[in-house]
């Protein structure tokens, strides 16, 4: 990828700008307040009690937002946090805690990308560019003593070579707020070329000798290995895999450091970030809201790794692949608000890292209550009475387990731009907003942006995806009730046998321990699956043959590889893979029909085959090259989700052992793979 080049003022202009010169403006004001006083003691230490007045009427002061405007940068500060930006650019060069020092790393980084918005755009012609979104006008929004925003656009000049966007990034800091936040618009005029959005994200980099604790989750925490040891260390199969061979901490010796690590699924998401070695200071991304992320709530995406970075991600291929980039016609007008997501710093008097990570939990449930916020000044942010809502109860009905239909406890309901039913785990240009069912089925899908959707359910439990028959139209201020709507499971025979769970992931099956030199990761986790190199585990123990599993006998908790992965021989060729199920069946029907219902959790330029009996037969399904979500090597447990039904002709069958043969066909790497989430076998329809 090309960096755009930009031409911007001079290091040393920029760097003028800083957080300090609040010191200047706070003693110029309070000279001033002095004044107006006409206090029988102006002069500074002639009173004992001067020094005590000069407290107060600080904290007096720090009760209010303050702004400082130059050429060349703005500072803004409510005696809490305080920013420097650049102007017009709009990168954050300066990040300060109660007065404290620079949080954001200075040696080794441009000033400009210390904190700061970017994008991966491409041309169908050309690969991808990264672009800052360097503003070229800036603007001061809102000014009062309980609010500062600022904006920073540039605009798309037709015939112009750069990204074919519009863009406004605004940064807004509240009186009594220990943070700022950031949000983004972003607008392809009708007449820009067509292009497509890889990426779209904010970067924060802390300073390397301050932050060394890492928190994504409760159970994902650690003290983390530095950005030099990652130097030190030996790449392994592909670049974001670094083997810690020469730590600065030993005990990190023979760790594996990848980003990936470190991923979450969207309904996850919500608080992740660092801490300083002293816990002195925590730095937190917030994410209050997922409707402005793409592939609904299952999708994964990066949140902080060794840098130290934080990041916001709001488009990625991750998991995914090409079908999560943005694709924008010529022609085609697309404009969406990103955020706002809130920068949160904190500090705890006990020195305790566990209690800030606590108190930024805390604080990231508030901003989820608080969602959608009443301050953003662009009239392109939906205000909270500008929206609607969507309410109802969704049962689920499986003839072969249900008499009636029971209400669809805990379940995912969603509305996304309107589709096909699952096609929500693909939509990236509009809104999506999800809620869980209550245990009587019960929903109400709040803040809804006013627009015509489709409505969503996801089941666990259950195979298949939900789509109510008609779109919901939600206008400003509306209550709609879609009244009880019932989910028919996709079935077409009783159960013979069934593998896994529908759960859209891989998890439930056989995840083994990293082979040496890989030691285990220290985090706390039962994610046995965020570890290096499991792929290299199936051929240790399947080396001469693939997996077979036998129903009524096999466990797939024990006995069903997590991921269907080529073999690698001693050579380091790779062999493509045939699993085999094998059931006994008692006379089957030979003019009867019966079903396989097979539901994959991931898939990686896979080639899946599915046979029954005769492996040289042709496949009863051949799903061409499939998936680009590379689950496997990015320690995934899942991406996206495919549901086949396939028939098989019961005179295909016979009256006793009958095999299953899985076909992973493709075998060029390390990494075509699939991943099943769930198997079953039915009788005829």
């Amino acid at each position: 990828m090309n960096r755009n080049k930009i031409l911007v003022p001079s290091m040393e202009m920029k760097e003028t700008g800083r957080c300090s010169d609040y010191r200047i403006f706070r003693r110029i004001g309070l000279f001033l307040f002095l004044l107006s006083t006409h206090s029988k003691s102006l002069v500074f230490g002639s009173d004992d009690r001067s020094e005590p007045r000069l407290r107060q009427v600080v904290k007096q002061s720090g009760s209010t937002v303050q702004i400082i405007e130059k050429p060349t940068y703005v500072v803004i500060n409510n005696n809490i946090v305080c920013i420097n930006l650049t102007v017009p650019e709009g990168a954050i060069t300066s990040l300060t805690y109660k007065g404290g020092r620079n949080l954001l790393q200075i040696n080794g980084v441009k000033f400009n990308q210390r904190g700061h918005w970017d994008i991966v755009w491409s041309t169908p012609s050309g690969g991808d560019v990264i672009d800052d979104l360097v503003g070229t006008s800036y603007k001061l929004i809102m000014k009062s003593n309980d609010q500062i925003e600022v904006s920073f656009t540039s605009k798309w000049n037709s015939g112009s070579h750069k990204l074919p966007l519009n863009f406004d990034k605004r940064f807004v800091m509240l009186s009594g707020s220990s943070g700022f936040y950031s949000y983004a618009v972003l607008e392809k005029p009708a007449a820009a070329p067509s292009f497509s959005i890889p990426e779209f994200r904010m970067v924060f980099k802390l300073q390397q000798n301050m932050f060394s604790w890492m928190s994504v989750a409760d159970d994902i925490q650690r003290t983390m290995p530095t950005a030099q040891d990652r130097l030190n260390g030996k790449k392994l199969a592909y670049p974001e895999a670094v083997l810690l061979n020469n730590p600065s901490n030993p005990t990190f010796k023979n760790q594996v450091d990848d980003k990936y690590f470190y991923s979450l699924e969207n309904r996850e998401n919500r608080v992740h970030g660092w801490a300083t070695s002293d816990a002195s200071v925590g730095c937190w991304v917030i994410t209050p809201a997922d409707e402005f992320r793409t592939g609904g709530p299952f999708k994964q995406d990066l949140t902080s790794h060794v840098g130290p970075t934080a990041l916001s991600m709001f488009i990625s291929r991750h998991y995914a692949g090409n079908g999560l980039a943005v694709n924008l016609a010529a022609g085609e007008y697309w404009k969406k608000v990103f955020g706002p997501v809130f920068i949160y710093l904190n500090s705890d008097s006990s020195r305790s890292l566990p209690n800030l990570w606590e108190d930024a939990k805390n604080t990231m449930q508030s901003e989820v209550a608080n969602w959608p916020y009443t301050f953003p000044r662009s009239n392109d942010y939906v205000q909270p009475n500008q929206r609607g809502a969507v309410a109802g109860k969704l049962l689920i009905f499986d003839w072969a387990i249900h008499s009636l239909a029971v209400p669809a406890s805990s379940a995912y309901v969603g509305l996304a731009q309107v589709g096909t039913a699952g096609s929500w785990q693909y939509e990236n240009k509009g809104y999506q907003f999800w809620t869980k069912t209550g245990s009587d089925g019960s929903f109400v899908i709040k803040n809804v942006i006013p627009g015509t959707y489709s409505l969503f359910a996801s089941v666990p439990g259950f195979l298949g995806d939900y789509k109510y028959d008609s779109n919901v139209v939600v206008s400003s201020g509306s209550s709609v009730s879609v009244g009880s709507i019932t989910f028919n499971v996709p079935r077409k025979g009783h159960t013979i046998w069934e593998i896994g769970v529908p759960d859209r992931s891989a998890k439930e099956f056989f995840i083994p321990t990293p082979s040496p030199p890989y030691k285990a990761n220290q985090y706390n986790n039962d994610d046995r699956y965020r570890e290096y190199g499991l792929w290299e585990r199936y051929s240790a123990l399947y080396p001469n043959s693939d997996l077979v599993f036998k129903i009524g006998t096999s466990d797939y908790r024990n006995d069903w590889f997590f991921a269907q992965v080529n073999r690698i021989m001693p050579d380091a060729t790779a062999v493509a893979t045939t699993w085999q199920i094998v059931f006994y069946l008692s006379t089957p029907n030979p003019k009867a029909t019966y079903t396989l219902q097979l539901a994959l959790a991931s898939a990686n330029l896979a080639r899946l085959q599915v046979r029954v009996n005769n492996p040289n037969s042709p496949p009863l399904l051949s799903t061409g090259l499939t998936g680009r979500d590379n689950s496997v090597a990015r320690h995934g447990i899942h991406g996206l989700h495919y549901i086949y039904s396939i028939g098989i002709p019961g005179y295909s069958l016979v009256d006793g052992e009958n095999t299953v043969l899985l076909t992973q066909a493709n075998a060029q790497t390390l990494f075509e793979e699939v991943m099943y989430d769930y198997i079953r076998l039915e009788g005829p329809q």
